[in-house]
């Protein structure tokens, strides 16, 4: 990762500290790079002076552009479903619950324990993380034809994420010449991209998804609507008092074999007050449910599996039979758990996600997406970041609902 950017006006100046760290990948695989001398200043310089940050790209160059922005808008700044307790899965018992409720708190406190212990957790007052990720995806299939992995044009990007607690966040992702970024400051989520203008999230305040390791969520052609307002999509698993929270009210259903391991299946459907909140005059959220599986051996959480449907609603005077659907269903590994502090978190970790239209008078189609993720770097307690740093954009935008999603 390149944290330093050369300067651009005198070459005997001091280099400058990039805000989002840039893959060597982006600049190795960029035109004009010498591949056999590595992705050097002078590389890094040239590569800079092409790049169209901060402005919107138009005529030919965004159609061109078209798979990025999919990228971008699907999978770059996601929220997860629902609030996160504050704290419920340290201070709940496991008396006085259903059989499945109770073995769920268990399976909790044995992943807590796993990642650190109750003290360790809850010791953390913020966090930052940088990394990189690798985005592709495939062709539309037509019908009930299987979609194979991914083989479309793939992107290489950088992140940085800075968080105070699950409501406070700052997000920044560079792909491709390109930079979007999101943010909440405990009381509206935004995101804000070079070529649009900063919308707000709709339904209360959420953490963003990259702490967690879940899957995106927003139909293909509906993503430029629907993402700013409620952006679902892949994210890292760094923040396990979160994902411990999350799962507080999840029910066991079971166990499963996974990669080898056994494992528990914890359950969680998102109620119908937060689909409500989340839904739209143009589209309702039918049900999100999500499922994880807990290592039996070592009580870390390993895969998550999610389930997902949304009804595009027909325009005025049409049939409620010519709705549109979009399901979809996901399968996310989370792997390379290291400490840092005393606290175990994923640095690894690999995502795919079949999205699935069908209704009546549309044309059925499937389509994958799939990302791989690495943490290069992650620490906890970053002194001095404030609430100040989490400030939404001037621009912001509150959603209406009255904008069709496609």
């Amino acid at each position: 990762m390149r944290k330093l950017c050369p300067n651009l006006d005198r070459d005997d100046s001091l280099d400058t500290v990039l805000e989002v760290p840039i893959p060597d990948e982006m600049l190795i695989n960029a035109p004009g790079a010498d591949k056999r001398r590595g992705a050097g200043g002078a590389n890094m310089r040239a590569w800079l002076k092409t790049q169209a940050f901060d402005r919107a790209t138009v005529g030919a160059a965004a159609a061109a552009n078209a798979e990025l922005q999919l990228f971008l808008n699907v999978v770059g700044s996601p929220l997860i479903p629902c609030p996160v307790p504050h704290d419920r899965a340290f201070s709940r018992s496991i008396r006085d619950s259903s059989i499945q409720a109770s073995t769920a708190k268990y399976i909790i406190q044995q992943y807590i324990a796993a990642t650190g212990g109750q003290a360790a957790l809850q010791g953390v007052r913020s966090m930052y993380s940088m990394g990189k990720v690798r985005m592709c995806a495939s062709e539309f299939h037509l019908g009930d034809q299987p979609v194979t992995a991914a083989q479309g044009r793939a992107e290489v990007g950088g992140f940085v994420l800075w968080q105070k607690s699950p409501e406070l966040w700052y997000f920044e992702l560079i792909m491709a010449g390109h930079k979007m970024s999101a943010g909440s400051d405990g009381k509206v989520a935004w995101r804000q991209s070079a070529d649009d203008n900063s919308h707000a999230s709709r339904g209360p305040p959420r953490p963003l998804r990259r702490s967690l390791q879940v899957t995106p969520r927003v139909p293909l052609r509906a993503a430029s609507s629907l993402s700013q307002r409620d952006p679902f999509a892949v994210v890292q698993g760094l923040d396990p008092r979160s994902i411990a929270n999350l799962f507080s009210d999840a029910v066991c259903i079971g166990e499963k074999i996974i990669n080898g391991e056994e494992c528990f299946i914890l359950k969680l459907e998102a109620s119908a007050a937060t689909l409500r909140a989340r839904s739209a005059p143009a589209f309702d959220i039918i049900h999100h449910t999500v499922w994880g599986y807990f290592s039996q051996r070592t009580g870390l959480l390993i895969q998550l599996e999610d389930s997902h449907l949304l009804r595009m609603k027909a325009g005025k005077g049409a049939r409620r039979s010519e709705n549109i659907f979009w399901e979809t269903s996901m399968e996310s590994v989370i792997s390379d758990y290291r400490y840092i502090d005393g606290i175990n978190i994923a640095h690894g970790g690999h995502t795919a996600v079949t999205l699935f239209r069908y209704g009546e008078g549309s044309v059925n189609h499937k389509r994958k997406l799939e990302e791989t993720w690495t943490v290069e770097e992650a620490d906890f307690n970053v002194h001095g970041l404030t609430p100040d740093y989490f400030l939404p954009p001037s621009d912001l935008k509150k959603d209406t609902g009255e904008q069709r999603a496609g």
